[in-house]
Protein backbone atom coordinates (compact mmCIF):
# COMPACT_ATOMS: atom_id res chain seq x y z
CA UNK A 1 0.00 0.00 0.00
CA UNK A 2 1.40 3.02 -0.99
CA UNK A 3 2.46 5.34 1.99
CA UNK A 4 -0.01 8.61 0.70
CA UNK A 5 -3.04 6.28 0.77
CA UNK A 6 -2.95 6.41 4.87
CA UNK A 7 -4.64 9.00 6.10
CA UNK A 8 -2.53 10.12 9.14
CA UNK A 9 0.18 10.42 6.41
CA UNK A 10 -2.26 12.68 4.29
CA UNK A 11 -2.97 14.74 7.34
CA UNK A 12 0.34 15.31 8.38
CA UNK A 13 1.65 16.33 4.54
CA UNK A 14 -0.94 19.01 4.85
CA UNK A 15 -4.14 17.36 3.44
CA UNK A 16 -7.70 18.65 4.83
CA UNK A 17 -8.75 14.83 5.62
CA UNK A 18 -12.41 14.20 6.91
CA UNK A 19 -13.46 12.94 8.87
CA UNK A 20 -10.00 13.13 10.50
CA UNK A 21 -7.86 10.33 11.59
CA UNK A 22 -6.60 9.48 14.98
CA UNK A 23 -4.73 8.14 17.49
CA UNK A 24 -3.92 9.26 21.40
CA UNK A 25 -1.52 9.68 23.51
CA UNK A 26 -0.74 7.00 25.22
CA UNK A 27 -3.32 5.04 23.75
CA UNK A 28 -0.70 1.74 24.69
CA UNK A 29 -0.98 1.52 28.61
CA UNK A 30 -2.28 1.47 32.22
CA UNK A 31 -6.03 1.68 31.51
CA UNK A 32 -5.62 -1.43 29.34
CA UNK A 33 -6.51 -4.40 30.96
CA UNK A 34 -4.31 -6.53 28.38
CA UNK A 35 -1.16 -4.36 28.75
CA UNK A 36 -1.72 -4.47 32.55
CA UNK A 37 -0.97 -8.70 32.15
CA UNK A 38 2.08 -7.83 29.77
CA UNK A 39 3.78 -5.73 32.10
CA UNK A 40 3.51 -7.97 34.99
CA UNK A 41 4.88 -10.50 33.07
CA UNK A 42 7.68 -8.23 31.79
CA UNK A 43 8.23 -7.29 35.37
CA UNK A 44 10.31 -4.49 35.27
CA UNK A 45 9.39 -0.71 33.22
CA UNK A 46 12.90 -1.09 31.56
CA UNK A 47 13.34 -4.64 30.67
CA UNK A 48 9.35 -3.55 28.80
CA UNK A 49 10.43 -1.51 26.64
CA UNK A 50 13.76 -3.43 25.66
CA UNK A 51 11.82 -6.96 24.84
CA UNK A 52 10.73 -6.22 21.22
CA UNK A 53 8.23 -9.27 21.51
CA UNK A 54 6.49 -7.65 24.11
CA UNK A 55 6.55 -3.68 23.08
CA UNK A 56 5.79 -4.44 19.63
CA UNK A 57 2.54 -6.28 21.28
CA UNK A 58 1.73 -3.69 23.58
CA UNK A 59 1.75 -0.83 21.01
CA UNK A 60 -0.50 -3.27 18.69
CA UNK A 61 -2.86 -3.62 21.32
CA UNK A 62 -4.93 -0.71 20.77
CA UNK A 63 -4.99 -0.69 17.26
CA UNK A 64 -7.07 -3.87 17.42
CA UNK A 65 -9.54 -2.48 19.71
CA UNK A 66 -10.18 0.97 18.41
CA UNK A 67 -8.54 0.65 14.71
CA UNK A 68 -6.81 4.42 15.18
CA UNK A 69 -5.21 5.42 12.00
CA UNK A 70 -1.74 5.59 14.07
CA UNK A 71 0.06 3.05 15.89
CA UNK A 72 3.26 5.20 18.29
CA UNK A 73 5.74 3.59 19.66
CA UNK A 74 5.74 1.70 22.83
CA UNK A 75 8.97 3.71 24.84
CA UNK A 76 9.62 6.28 27.01
CA UNK A 77 11.21 10.11 26.46
CA UNK A 78 13.74 8.47 29.13
CA UNK A 79 14.91 6.08 27.07
CA UNK A 80 17.52 8.19 25.82
CA UNK A 81 19.34 9.46 28.79
CA UNK A 82 19.30 5.60 29.50
CA UNK A 83 21.01 5.17 26.56
CA UNK A 84 23.55 8.07 27.65
CA UNK A 85 24.44 6.06 30.10
CA UNK A 86 22.31 7.83 32.85
CA UNK A 87 21.31 5.28 35.55
CA UNK A 88 17.58 5.13 35.46
CA UNK A 89 14.75 3.59 37.19
CA UNK A 90 10.92 3.22 37.51
CA UNK A 91 9.83 2.92 40.93
CA UNK A 92 5.69 2.45 42.28
CA UNK A 93 4.54 5.52 42.95
CA UNK A 94 7.36 7.62 42.05
CA UNK A 95 7.69 7.73 38.67
CA UNK A 96 11.58 7.82 36.85
CA UNK A 97 14.48 8.31 39.19
CA UNK A 98 17.62 9.14 37.90
CA UNK A 99 21.09 10.18 39.16
CA UNK A 100 21.09 13.76 38.73
CA UNK A 101 23.71 15.55 36.68
CA UNK A 102 24.38 19.26 38.51
CA UNK A 103 27.70 19.15 37.09
CA UNK A 104 30.51 18.71 34.18
CA UNK A 105 31.77 15.78 35.88
CA UNK A 106 28.20 14.20 36.25
CA UNK A 107 27.99 15.23 32.57
CA UNK A 108 31.13 13.77 31.45
CA UNK A 109 29.99 10.41 32.26
CA UNK A 110 27.57 10.15 29.38
CA UNK A 111 28.82 8.53 26.96
CA UNK A 112 27.04 9.06 23.37
CA UNK A 113 29.01 6.34 21.75
CA UNK A 114 27.08 3.78 23.71
CA UNK A 115 23.29 4.85 22.16
CA UNK A 116 23.60 2.98 18.56
CA UNK A 117 23.96 -0.55 20.77
CA UNK A 118 21.17 0.36 23.52
CA UNK A 119 18.72 1.52 21.58
CA UNK A 120 18.81 -1.87 19.56
CA UNK A 121 15.84 -3.46 20.93
CA UNK A 122 13.56 -0.48 20.91
CA UNK A 123 14.63 -0.57 16.42
CA UNK A 124 14.07 -4.05 16.54
CA UNK A 125 10.64 -3.20 18.57
CA UNK A 126 9.63 -0.27 15.50
CA UNK A 127 10.59 -2.95 12.46
CA UNK A 128 8.36 -5.60 14.46
CA UNK A 129 5.49 -3.22 15.04
CA UNK A 130 5.88 -1.76 11.55
CA UNK A 131 5.42 -5.35 9.79
CA UNK A 132 2.58 -6.16 12.72
CA UNK A 133 0.54 -2.95 10.75
CA UNK A 134 1.39 -4.54 7.23
CA UNK A 135 -0.57 -7.27 8.23
CA UNK A 136 -3.03 -6.29 10.71
CA UNK A 137 -4.12 -2.60 9.96
CA UNK A 138 -2.28 -1.54 6.51
CA UNK A 139 -3.85 1.69 6.57
CA UNK A 140 -2.60 2.78 9.71
CA UNK A 141 0.97 4.50 9.84
CA UNK A 142 3.63 4.00 12.59
CA UNK A 143 4.83 7.07 14.76
CA UNK A 144 7.96 7.01 16.10
CA UNK A 145 9.18 9.63 18.77
CA UNK A 146 11.67 11.35 21.04
CA UNK A 147 11.50 13.55 24.03
CA UNK A 148 12.37 17.11 23.08
CA UNK A 149 15.88 18.30 24.47
CA UNK A 150 14.66 20.81 26.75
CA UNK A 151 12.05 18.13 28.95
CA UNK A 152 14.51 15.39 28.84
CA UNK A 153 17.44 17.95 30.71
CA UNK A 154 14.73 18.66 33.23
CA UNK A 155 14.53 14.64 33.83
CA UNK A 156 18.04 14.50 33.45
CA UNK A 157 19.22 17.94 35.70
CA UNK A 158 16.19 16.56 38.55
CA UNK A 159 16.94 13.51 38.62
CA UNK A 160 13.09 12.93 38.45
CA UNK A 161 9.41 13.91 37.14
CA UNK A 162 6.90 15.96 39.16
CA UNK A 163 7.40 19.32 40.34
CA UNK A 164 8.73 22.18 39.21
CA UNK A 165 11.75 21.10 37.44
CA UNK A 166 13.37 24.13 40.05
CA UNK A 167 17.33 22.90 39.89
CA UNK A 168 16.91 22.31 35.75
CA UNK A 169 15.18 25.77 35.02
CA UNK A 170 18.06 27.42 37.49
CA UNK A 171 20.60 26.40 35.93
CA UNK A 172 19.47 27.36 32.70
CA UNK A 173 19.93 30.54 34.22
CA UNK A 174 22.63 30.55 36.34
CA UNK A 175 25.19 28.00 34.48
CA UNK A 176 24.05 28.21 30.63
CA UNK A 177 26.99 26.73 29.59
CA UNK A 178 26.77 23.72 31.06
CA UNK A 179 22.84 23.39 30.29
CA UNK A 180 23.60 24.15 26.83
CA UNK A 181 26.02 21.23 26.61
CA UNK A 182 23.47 18.77 28.04
CA UNK A 183 21.09 20.49 25.41
CA UNK A 184 23.65 19.72 22.33
CA UNK A 185 24.66 16.25 23.56
CA UNK A 186 20.65 16.16 23.22
CA UNK A 187 19.96 17.68 19.76
CA UNK A 188 22.60 15.21 18.34
CA UNK A 189 21.79 12.14 20.07
CA UNK A 190 18.05 12.48 19.31
CA UNK A 191 18.80 13.24 15.55
CA UNK A 192 20.73 10.10 15.79
CA UNK A 193 17.70 8.36 17.73
CA UNK A 194 14.92 9.51 15.51
CA UNK A 195 16.42 8.75 12.16
CA UNK A 196 17.30 5.21 13.42
CA UNK A 197 13.31 4.81 14.24
CA UNK A 198 12.93 5.99 10.63
CA UNK A 199 15.22 3.56 9.05
CA UNK A 200 13.55 0.36 10.84
CA UNK A 201 10.61 1.91 10.25
CA UNK A 202 8.38 4.98 11.71
CA UNK A 203 6.28 6.70 9.06
CA UNK A 204 6.25 9.93 11.32
CA UNK A 205 8.09 11.44 14.30
CA UNK A 206 7.06 13.29 16.81
CA UNK A 207 9.01 15.37 19.27
CA UNK A 208 6.99 15.73 22.80
CA UNK A 209 8.20 18.76 24.70
CA UNK A 210 6.01 18.32 27.84
CA UNK A 211 7.53 20.82 29.76
CA UNK A 212 8.11 23.94 27.32
CA UNK A 213 5.45 25.62 29.14
CA UNK A 214 7.40 26.12 32.35
CA UNK A 215 9.87 28.59 30.14
CA UNK A 216 9.38 32.49 29.95
CA UNK A 217 9.03 33.35 26.04
CA UNK A 218 13.17 34.33 25.99
CA UNK A 219 14.02 30.85 27.61
CA UNK A 220 11.30 29.30 25.45
CA UNK A 221 12.85 30.36 21.99
CA UNK A 222 16.50 29.20 23.31
CA UNK A 223 15.40 25.93 24.83
CA UNK A 224 12.67 24.48 23.18
CA UNK A 225 12.64 26.33 19.42
CA UNK A 226 16.03 26.59 18.77
CA UNK A 227 16.88 22.97 19.88
CA UNK A 228 13.48 21.42 18.14
CA UNK A 229 14.93 23.33 14.99
CA UNK A 230 18.10 21.69 15.04
CA UNK A 231 16.08 18.18 15.13
CA UNK A 232 14.34 19.50 12.11
CA UNK A 233 17.12 20.24 9.93
CA UNK A 234 19.32 17.40 11.19
CA UNK A 235 16.32 14.93 10.29
CA UNK A 236 15.22 16.79 6.57
CA UNK A 237 19.07 16.53 5.74
CA UNK A 238 18.75 12.53 5.58
CA UNK A 239 15.01 12.40 5.21
CA UNK A 240 13.46 15.42 3.83
CA UNK A 241 9.60 13.62 3.58
CA UNK A 242 9.32 12.27 6.22
CA UNK A 243 6.57 13.74 8.67
CA UNK A 244 7.63 15.53 12.12
CA UNK A 245 5.16 16.45 14.75
CA UNK A 246 6.30 18.99 17.67
CA UNK A 247 3.76 19.18 20.56
CA UNK A 248 5.34 22.08 22.74
CA UNK A 249 2.91 21.62 25.52
CA UNK A 250 1.57 24.77 27.28
CA UNK A 251 2.96 26.91 24.86
CA UNK A 252 -0.20 29.37 24.77
CA UNK A 253 0.69 32.36 22.22
CA UNK A 254 4.28 31.30 21.60
CA UNK A 255 2.83 28.11 19.47
CA UNK A 256 2.44 29.89 16.13
CA UNK A 257 6.14 30.87 16.42
CA UNK A 258 7.11 27.41 17.30
CA UNK A 259 5.37 26.14 14.82
CA UNK A 260 6.82 28.49 12.16
CA UNK A 261 10.31 28.42 13.32
CA UNK A 262 11.21 24.80 14.57
CA UNK A 263 9.81 23.49 10.63
CA UNK A 264 7.73 20.75 11.64
CA UNK A 265 4.90 20.25 9.45
CA UNK A 266 2.35 19.68 12.66
CA UNK A 267 2.19 20.99 16.07
CA UNK A 268 0.13 19.56 19.03
CA UNK A 269 -2.13 21.63 20.70
CA UNK A 270 -2.60 20.85 24.44
CA UNK A 271 -5.73 20.57 26.31
CA UNK A 272 -5.65 24.68 26.94
CA UNK A 273 -5.77 25.65 23.54
CA UNK A 274 -8.55 27.30 22.06
CA UNK A 275 -8.50 25.15 18.42
CA UNK A 276 -10.28 28.41 16.98
CA UNK A 277 -7.30 30.81 18.13
CA UNK A 278 -5.13 27.83 16.60
CA UNK A 279 -6.71 27.92 13.23
CA UNK A 280 -6.98 31.64 13.27
CA UNK A 281 -3.02 31.83 14.19
CA UNK A 282 -0.73 29.08 12.93
CA UNK A 283 0.21 29.57 9.65
CA UNK A 284 -1.88 27.41 7.69
CA UNK A 285 0.51 25.21 6.49
CA UNK A 286 0.96 23.45 9.61
CA UNK A 287 -1.22 20.38 10.45
CA UNK A 288 -2.78 20.56 13.58
CA UNK A 289 -3.57 17.72 16.06
CA UNK A 290 -5.78 17.09 19.47
CA UNK A 291 -6.80 18.39 21.76
CA UNK A 292 -9.34 16.91 23.92
CA UNK A 293 -9.66 17.05 27.81
CA UNK A 294 -8.14 13.19 28.73
CA UNK A 295 -10.53 14.21 32.02
CA UNK A 296 -13.49 14.22 29.25
CA UNK A 297 -12.66 11.07 28.26
CA UNK A 298 -12.56 9.37 31.81
CA UNK A 299 -16.14 11.11 31.92
CA UNK A 300 -17.42 9.94 29.04
CA UNK A 301 -20.84 10.16 27.71
CA UNK A 302 -22.78 13.58 26.49
CA UNK A 303 -20.06 15.69 28.01
CA UNK A 304 -17.68 14.06 26.40
CA UNK A 305 -19.20 13.48 22.85
CA UNK A 306 -19.73 17.46 23.22
CA UNK A 307 -16.12 18.46 23.68
CA UNK A 308 -15.41 15.63 20.56
CA UNK A 309 -17.81 17.79 18.29
CA UNK A 310 -16.75 20.99 19.24
CA UNK A 311 -13.03 20.15 18.27
CA UNK A 312 -14.30 18.78 15.26
CA UNK A 313 -16.26 21.64 14.26
CA UNK A 314 -13.66 24.06 15.06
CA UNK A 315 -11.46 21.74 13.09
CA UNK A 316 -13.32 21.49 9.74
CA UNK A 317 -11.92 22.20 6.77
CA UNK A 318 -8.21 22.59 8.32
CA UNK A 319 -5.48 19.59 8.03
CA UNK A 320 -6.02 18.28 11.27
CA UNK A 321 -5.33 14.73 13.62
CA UNK A 322 -8.03 14.34 16.34
CA UNK A 323 -5.93 13.26 19.66
CA UNK A 324 -5.53 14.50 23.06
CA UNK A 325 -4.45 17.90 25.22
CA UNK A 326 -2.32 15.19 27.03
CA UNK A 327 -1.97 11.32 27.78
CA UNK A 328 -4.74 8.81 28.01
CA UNK A 329 -4.99 8.43 32.30
CA UNK A 330 -4.91 5.45 33.78
CA UNK A 331 -8.79 5.37 35.05
CA UNK A 332 -10.04 6.27 31.56
CA UNK A 333 -12.93 3.30 30.70
CA UNK A 334 -11.78 1.23 27.54
CA UNK A 335 -15.50 1.82 26.49
CA UNK A 336 -15.25 5.85 26.50
CA UNK A 337 -12.37 5.32 23.91
CA UNK A 338 -14.26 3.18 21.76
CA UNK A 339 -17.23 5.77 22.07
CA UNK A 340 -14.88 8.58 21.00
CA UNK A 341 -14.17 6.92 18.04
CA UNK A 342 -16.89 6.34 16.49
CA UNK A 343 -18.21 9.96 17.20
CA UNK A 344 -14.72 10.67 15.59
CA UNK A 345 -15.88 8.25 12.25
CA UNK A 346 -18.82 10.12 12.24
CA UNK A 347 -17.00 13.45 11.75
Amino acid sequence: MELVQKPLLRALSGEAVWPPPFWLMRQAGRYLPEYRQLRAQAGDFIALCTSPALAAEVTLQPLRRYGMDGAILFSDILMLPWALGQSLRYAEGEGPLLEPIRDAEAFARLDPSGVANRIAPILETVTRVRSGLDQEAPKAALIGFAGSPFTVACYMVEGRGGGEFAHARRMAYSDPALFGRIIRLLVDSTIEYLLAQAEAGAEALMLFDSWAGLLPPIQFRRWSIDPTAAIVRGIRKVRPDIPLIGFPRLAGPLLPEYAARTGVGTVAMDTGMDPRWAVANVPEGITLQGNMDPQALVSGGDAMEAEARSILAAMRGRPFVFNLGHGIVPPTPPEHVAALARVIRMG
